[in-house]
């Protein structure tokens, strides 16, 4: 099985809308809602490095965040939520079944306390996913800013959290699928 090599930045105007959704699903998630936003961007727009390019997407996801519109909202959660739970058995992607690997655990005491805190955070932030740039760190000091997170309870500092660890995860996907950043 090949392993999937990003494009270099230069070239994405010159792809397929097929192929330019592909590489937002390899960035960072799978995401219909994330095509219609920023699909045309890849086309419209030529970047000097995917971090740029990300850093665009981001500025599209805050403009959602910052919107007074419902529609909006709704939007910018059916993106968040693309990224699978935290801990979650069955994860589509590639990229976020390795990230999240070397959070397992043959606990089943951690495992429920894990379950029952993304249940939280979903019911404390409806519409939302947490979303974390994992980057090596374990499993109890992602927990513990889980609950962090959750005790704040300010949603818009949550959106803006969940968008920056999205990108993080986008550069850090950039950096591994062999692109220059």
């Amino acid at each position: 099985m090949a392993t999937y090599k990003i494009p270099p930045v230069s070239t994405l105007t010159t792809l397929t809308t097929a192929e330019r959704a592909g590489v937002l699903d390899h960035l960072f998630e799978p995401c219909v809602p994330l095509h219609t936003l920023s699909v045309e961007l890849l086309k419209e727009k030529t970047f000097s490095s995917y971090d740029s390019l990300i850093a665009r997407i981001a500025v599209q996801l805050m403009d959602l965040a910052g919107s007074t519109s419902t529609s909006d909202t709704k939007w910018l959660e059916a993106i968040l939520e693309a990224h699978p739970r935290l801990g979650q058995k069955k994860v589509d992607s590639a990229q976020s079944r390795a990230e999240q690997a070397q959070l397992s655990s043959s606990d089943p005491l951690q495992e429920e306390k894990l379950f029952k805190l993304n249940d939280e955070y979903e019911q404390t932030f409806p519409g939302l996913r947490y979303v974390v740039f994992v980057n090596g760190r374990t499993r109890p000091t992602i927990m513990e800013d889980m609950r962090l997170r959750i005790d704040r309870g300010d949603i818009r500092m949550e959106r803006a959290e969940a968008i920056k660890a999205m990108c993080d995860i986008a550069a850090d996907r950039a950096r591994k699928l062999n692109a220059e950043t």
